[in-house]
């Protein structure tokens, strides 16, 4: 009787054993995904942060440069506020990537009306502090968006990965949600219109 009941059990041990090894290897490669993803936010945060920091420097070069419409100034100004009052701990949910990217477009909008004032100030352009903080804020934009971009595949694996099987029974008994991905604004599809 005792063979007989260690030859029910080894087997049950056994599977309860490699189905928990199982579990736990899942789990580990969601938590190590989950982490890159925050990682790869850390990094798109960062960049933003550049741009934020940048701005104060080029405000202060055209104030000093130029006299020219306060409110352009007043729009770049409240705009860079409202994006410094956004961070995240970890890469946000769907709605608070909808907030921060309308902060973010808001921003970038302000700044390209204040780039469009200068230009009736040749004074200004003519400026090398004004030409170097130009050449960063370029730079700035590019390297904004590499760290979406890797940000987007980053989220793309994690998402990927929590949604297959087995995965896909485990990670929403662990808490592992889907992660929000930087979208297009609505109409940047069409080309812009420029007119002289």
């Amino acid at each position: 009787m005792s063979k007989t009941l260690i030859g029910c059990v080894a087997p049950a041990l056994g599977f309860v054993l490699l189905a928990g090894m199982m579990t736990m290897g899942i789990y580990n490669r969601l938590v190590g995904l989950s982490e890159a993803v925050d990682a790869a936010w850390a990094q798109v945060e960062n960049v933003y942060q550049r741009r934020a920091d940048l701005i104060p420097n080029l405000v202060a070069t055209v104030k000093g440069a130029a006299d020219f419409e306060q409110e352009t100034l007043q729009n770049v100004v409240e705009a860079r506020a409202k994006v410094g009052q956004m961070n995240f701990d970890e890469a946000p949910t769907a709605a608070q990537m909808e907030q921060f990217q309308a902060n973010q477009d808001a921003l970038s909008s302000a700044l390209s009306r204040l780039l469009v004032v200068v230009e009736r100030y040749p004074e200004l352009k003519a400026t090398q502090a004004f030409r170097d903080l130009q050449v960063q804020l370029e730079g700035t934009e590019n390297r904004i968006a590499v760290e979406r971009r890797r940000y987007n595949d980053t989220a793309r694996g994690y998402n990927t990965a929590r949604k297959r099987f087995p995965a896909v029974f485990l990670a929403g008994l662990f808490g592992f949600d889907d992660k929000a991905y930087f979208e297009s604004k609505p109409g940047s599809d069409e080309p812009p219109v420029v007119e002289f």
